[in-house]
């Protein structure tokens, strides 16, 4: 490959959606990871891709909801140009509405009326399906907007996708060409930090598994804090864990509990075997929302990071802003999301 325009340092979702964002438009891309495509947190299992709730309006929710609602065509051009399968479908969500929640509820439901411009709903129902959460109310919650995609396989849909495309996904070290961007995970924060001289970020540990079950066109469910998302591939995966604290990356009897907690919310889960236990670092900046921009005094070079919980549902948001900021020299990042909201 001829000189690279832009280098992405860093192989998890928002890394390799930044460089496919920018080979699309053109650009000559390289990205470099020293462990792999997917080896750090977004390799996991869970792949909720959830709104926030449609309430107390924000830049940070209309963004996430641009980016939701981006995500059908962003992965449908993903799996096409690359032939791999992220395992993208939006299948919605269901949760139980709580004792004395109904009102706040039902006053949700309106704001989805007002705020998600007809293109999803939330919805109040009495009923629900078979693989539901049990609900004391007898009541529900299903929205349209919710999705989910496989992480591991949808890290490396989007490496084909940008090799397929004429890019290069390099696993080692590497020189960058051009310039660069930073989307390194729980240990970029830890290397931005030390630069800046001040914390802007954490990693937070997470613990997740994957159960035998097979539920691939069922609504993914969210109950008592816990996500349960069906995949294609006759899987449902449950999680997670969020520690601050923590000795090392197994998995341990936090993540048993947490099965067992599923398979009291979720009856039909009761027996299912686990087929895989998962850990990872996932990179919290300090401001909570992604950690995206230049970075503080070293030009040409940038920062995408902090996707926490929520990046692979902001992937093709964060791809568009950073494309257009590294290619074009323009800012559209929104309130909230900039890098030095976390300094």
């Amino acid at each position: 490959m001829s000189m690279a325009d832009i280098t992405v340092r860093g192989a998890g979702v928002f890394g390799l959606s930044v460089a496919w964002e920018c080979l699309r438009r053109g650009a000559k891309v390289r990205v470099i990871d020293t462990r792999g495509v997917g080896a750090g947190s977004s390799g996991g299992v869970v792949g909720a891709l959830a709104p926030h709730v449609p309430e107390n309006w924000n830049p940070k929710k209309a963004f996430q909801l641009e980016s939701l609602l981006a995500a059908e065509a962003f992965w449908a051009a993903v799996k096409t140009t690359g032939g791999v399968d992220p395992g993208y479908a939006r299948t919605g969500r269901v949760q139980p509405v709580v004792p004395g929640g109904e009102a706040l509820a039902r006053a949700r439901e309106a704001g989805a009326a007002e705020l998600w411009q007809g293109r999803a709903s939330w919805q109040v129902v009495d009923h629900a399906p078979a693989f539901a959460p049990l609900s004391e109310t007898g009541l529900w919650v299903h929205d349209t907007l919710t999705a989910r995609l496989h992480p591991a396989r949808a890290c490396a849909a989007l490496a084909a996708a940008i090799t397929a495309a004429g890019g290069e996904v390099l696993t080692g070290e590497a020189e960058a060409q051009g310039r660069v961007v930073w989307a390194t995970g729980a240990e970029g924060l830890a290397a931005l930090s030390a630069d800046l001289g001040k914390t802007v970020g954490a990693p937070i540990k997470g613990q997740a598994a994957l159960l035998h079950f097979s539920a691939p066109e069922a609504a993914q469910l969210f109950a008592d804090g816990l996500h349960v998302v069906p995949h294609a591939d006759g899987t449902v995966a449950i999680g997670s864990t969020s520690e601050r604290e923590f000795d090392g990356l197994e998995t341990d009897a936090q993540l048993d509990a947490l099965i067992e907690k599923a398979a009291n919310l979720v009856p039909l889960l009761h027996g299912a075997p686990v087929v895989k236990r998962w850990a990872g670092l996932r990179p919290r900046a300090r401001s909570r929302a992604p950690m995206l921009g230049a970075w503080p005094g070293r030009d040409g070079h940038y920062i995408a990071n902090g996707g926490f919980k929520i990046g692979f549902g902001m992937a093709p948001g964060v791809a568009r802003v950073m494309a257009d900021l590294v290619l074009d020299d323009r800012d559209s990042i929104p309130q909230g999301f900039r890098v030095e909201d976390s300094l």
